[in-house]
């Protein structure tokens, strides 16, 4: 029987945010318990919040926007990678983690996926990250997509972001915010479409795994 398995994170005020970035907030400004017609709210919050998609433009300049990634990016082939216990992903965790050799889009699951049961998490000290010669190694292996459970896959120590640099310099289209707490590692059918913002930096998503 096929299962559906949606790891997207519902968007919420007070939700787990980047630090500097805007908090999500959700104004009802038409309510029909005060006699309007409809119901109606405002929501303001960053293109990077929750479950959301890092396009090439978010950290090239002049790269790709939200609106032209290509669909068959955004949904295929998808190989859940178990990393938990894992301090960084780095070319030895990537090597010994048996990642088919036709894989073209990998999601991983660290320590982090069990913190999204928590209401208000706080955003960490340490979290498990990619690092830079991960990154390369990612791109090497043909990778058009890599995911991560947290709201980063890098870690927040190095301002420069290599990390991000790296994959999306290389047009590897980064998927943050995802919540793989129930998904065991292998392989699925992944969707994950991002809103078509015109000449968006990124693009909060609906994610889903499909498996037989």
């Amino acid at each position: 029987m096929t299962r559906i398995i949606d790891v997207t994170l519902p968007i919420r005020p007070g939700m787990l945010t980047y630090p500097g970035d805007p908090v999500v907030a959700v104004e009802r400004t038409s309510d029909m318990r005060d006699g309007d017609v409809s119901n109606l709210s405002v929501i303001s919050m960053s293109t990077h919040t929750g479950t959301h998609v890092d396009p090439p433009i978010h950290f090239v300049d002049g790269g790709a926007t939200v609106d032209q990634l290509p669909l068959d990016t955004l949904i295929g082939d998808a190989v859940v990678a178990d990393m938990r216990g894992v301090a960084t992903i780095g070319v030895a965790e990537l090597e010994t983690a048996g990642l088919p050799a036709d894989a073209e889009r990998v999601l991983f699951r660290t320590d982090w996926s069990a913190r999204w049961s928590e209401e208000k998490p706080a955003f960490p000290d340490a979290v498990t990250c990619v690092s830079e010669d991960g990154a390369r190694w990612l791109v090497e292996r043909g990778i058009r997509l890599a995911g991560t459970d947290f709201i980063s896959i890098e870690g927040a120590d190095d301002p420069a972001f290599p990390v991000h640099r790296v994959l999306l310099g290389a047009n590897v289209v980064i998927v943050e915010g995802l919540d793989l707490r129930d998904v065991p590692a292998g392989r699925y059918m992944l969707w994950c479409l991002p809103l078509r913002l015109r000449d968006g930096d990124g693009g909060p998503a609906r994610a889903v795994l499909v498996t037989d």
